[in-house]
């Protein structure tokens, strides 16, 4: 791609943003990281050396049941790389296959199923061997009540075919994630497999305006701390996790105690996903990561509060999501009404005095966090005109014309790219010397 030209993740490719003239970019990306030459060979080290536990075929030996968590669709986890082999080894260490069961972890999120779930797992041995299942938040018989955490209260439901198999793994992918600091490990328990009271209080005011549960932030995180004691209160727990790239592969992957395996990963990874960058910028360009995560404008808020450590206060942040899929769930789409309805103040003052949030209006108050630093000008393929009004964010028809008009708005010709949106975190750090924003 030439210098007068910028890709960003949009959909299934790219959406390719021609530079206004005079622009001064500056382009905000992850570290190179080597891929991994064999990932299935990798998966296979990991399993055989892992980090605070013994070896899967160990854990495996002299167990009746297994349980594997994946995550849903909105992650694009390499599940085929090591679903069967995970799978096998139970199996060769004595584990029934009819009692071994790979669970979807939704959370509040739709099933994924059919041809959706076929992507997902990626693996036709696994779906016609395995027992492969959705979880469903919703459904107060099929979590196990482990009473309240200690900290905060949070009431404890977790589904019961995790918690009462012999043997539980959680796989994910480890990237930032805006509220829990890093997705993944116990992300994917809690709230992946928890019951809708658990999460909605997770997506309580209580945590979402707490100043430490953001991205890339564990010490002190309300949040973080509220899934640690999850974990250590229903016992035993091992995690697979893995890293992949901008072309989506395969570039590193812990096994082990979930805790401890999970720390290990983000080390690797954070050092080259949060990116100084010495000065903030009036006019941020970025996405929502491309599929799957811009398949619904409820996950492109996403990428809308990622960025905003290097937005300079009242300028304008452009995102490009194609929304294929539409606008999210009905519960968010009633959030955004209200929304649109009360206006930003009214709306959070609703929030503050819940303990449970409703169901997925946690992301519209994600939402409030930009656009109270800011304009966000959002450019879309994938929503229809009441969609677009109920965003609550302006409508961008041209991106480069949006990207004109915010530089000569703020009379800066800067301006910051991030082609991969919320999958790198950019943070301002200024040095001596550098032109503040």
């Amino acid at each position: 791609m030439s210098q007068d030209k910028i890709d960003l993740s949009f959909g299934r490719g790219q959406l390719t943003v021609t530079l206004p003239e005079g622009c001064l970019p500056t382009i905000v990306r992850k570290a190179v990281l080597p891929k991994l030459a064999d990932g299935a060979g990798a998966i296979r080290a990991a399993l055989d050396a892992p980090i605070a536990s013994p070896s899967l075929r160990d854990l495996a030996k002299g167990q009746r049941s297994a349980c594997i968590l994946i995550c849903d669709i909105t992650r694009p986890v390499p599940n085929a790389l090591f679903l069967r082999p995970m799978i096998e080894i139970m199996l060769a260490a004595g584990i029934p296959l009819a009692n071994i069961t790979v669970l979807v972890a939704t959370g509040l999120h739709r099933p994924n199923e059919g041809a959706e779930l076929e992507e997902l797992v990626g693996d036709r041995w696994v779906l016609d061997h395995v027992r492969v299942e959705n979880h469903f938040a919703r459904d107060d018989a099929a979590h196990l009540d482990l009473g309240n955490t200690a900290t905060r209260g949070t009431p404890i439901g977790i589904d019961r075919r995790f918690a009462e198999a012999d043997l539980r793994i959680a796989t994910g992918l480890v990237e930032p994630h805006f509220m829990a600091g890093w997705s993944g490990g116990r992300k994917v328990v809690a709230p992946g497999v928890a019951h809708h009271t658990t999460i909605r209080t997770f997506h309580s005011a209580r945590f979402m305006e707490d100043p430490l549960a953001v991205q890339c932030n564990l010490v002190g995180n309300p949040l973080h701390e509220e899934q640690l004691e999850i974990i250590r209160r229903l016992g035993d727990v091992y995690a697979l996790n893995t890293v992949i790239d901008e072309e989506r592969d395969l570039v590193h992957v812990t096994f082990g105690e979930i805790i401890a395996s999970h720390l290990a990963a983000v080390d690797f990874i954070s050092g080259v996903t949060r990116i100084a960058v010495p000065r903030r910028f009036k006019t941020v360009v970025t996405s929502s990561a491309g599929y799957p995560l811009d398949k619904t404008y409820y996950q492109t808020i996403k990428g809308m509060v990622t960025p905003l450590d290097i937005l300079a206060p009242g300028g304008t942040l452009i995102i490009a999501s194609q929304c294929s899929e539409g606008f999210g769930s009905p519960e968010f789409r009633e959030a955004q009404d209200r929304l649109a309805e009360l206006g930003p103040d009214r709306f959070l003052a609703t929030l503050t005095a819940k303990s449970l949030a409703e169901i997925d209006e946690w992301q519209t108050e994600m939402q409030l966090k930009a656009t109270r630093l800011g304009l966000v000008e959002l450019y879309t393929t994938g929503l229809t005109d009441e969609e677009r009004r109920i965003t609550c964010v302006t409508i961008s028809a041209d991106i480069l014309a949006s990207i004109t008009a915010s530089i000569a708005r703020h009379g800066d010709p800067h301006v910051a790219f991030i082609p991969e949106g919320p999958y790198v975190v950019p943070v301002y750090v200024p040095t001596a010397g550098d032109i503040a924003a």
